[in-house]
């Protein structure tokens, strides 16, 4: 039997749209598609909640892929290693506490079992602005990333959510629109965003656990943002304070359904 070009055409138009059309609206819109974005779309999905994940870049997996200065490994501290075993994810031991697992398999086995899962990804796909109303974030207002990149001056798209996770790591996209642009403060300790500090890998991976909450009405930080909201410091390539912080924004989500 003959493939025809027009049919294959056809059928990715037509598959895209009916899963775009039945995303305009979802239960929770996550923006960044890294560890701590992936991880919280997957405990979400799983527990029956509709989950939408928008990923500006062409690939999913965030700062992850690079492992250390392109040294394809992480590390993650064992704290963290049930969600590895959750994702079927090998890892070994190197030293009290720390374990390394390859980078590329890491980040692999979480895309796949988050969309497995349930939860629906659109890449090239970027956040520029929130849907907002008097006391909430209630969407996002969406746009292809390279109509983002090239400054083409063309109009957006609506997506409605209950809630919405910034988990855009350093840069804080969500955040900093919510701070220019929506009347109020944000939850921190100065009304903005703190902004993050350098290096210090123990207290970051703790600070991104007490971070991880709401930081506006309707809108959660996870991983690397909720640090560069709320001003803990960076944490280098160990991933294990990403991969919880995903997992505590789903559960404290949870308990608003």
């Amino acid at each position: 039997m003959k493939l025809d070009e027009v049919i294959i055409s056809k059928a990715i138009v037509d598959r895209f749209f009916q899963k775009f059309l039945s995303h305009l609206e979802t239960d929770v819109a996550i923006v960044g598609g890294g560890p701590s974005g992936l991880v919280a779309g997957y405990f979400l999905a799983k527990a029956g909640i509709k989950v939408t994940l928008f990923e500006r870049k062409l690939s999913i997996g965030g700062g992850m892929w690079g492992g250390g200065m392109m040294f394809n490994e992480i590390v993650v501290q064992k704290d963290a290693l049930h969600i590895l075993d959750e994702f079927k994810i090998r890892y070994h031991e190197y030293h009290s506490h720390h374990y390394t697992a390859d980078s590329i398999e890491t980040i692999s086995m979480l895309t796949a079992k988050t969309v497995q899962a349930g939860v629906t990804i659109f890449n090239c796909m970027s956040a520029e602005d929130v849907l907002m109303r008097q006391d909430r974030v209630i969407g996002l207002v969406i746009n292809w990333s390279p109509v983002e990149m090239a400054g083409l001056h063309v109009d957006p798209l609506s997506i409605r959510s209950k809630y919405v996770i910034d988990a855009t790591g350093h840069a804080i996209e969500i955040v900093h629109v919510v701070q220019k642009k929506v009347p109020g403060k944000l939850n921190t300790a100065s009304g903005h965003a703190e902004g993050e500090q350098s290096m210090w890998s123990d207290k970051a991976e703790t600070m991104t656990l007490q971070n991880t909450r709401e930081v506006f009405p309707g809108l959660y930080v996870a991983g690397m943002a909720a640090n560069a909201t709320f001003g803990g410091p960076r944490m280098g390539p160990i991933f294990g304070g990403m991969l919880l912080s995903g997992e505590k924004v789903a559960n404290e989500l949870l308990t608003k359904f």
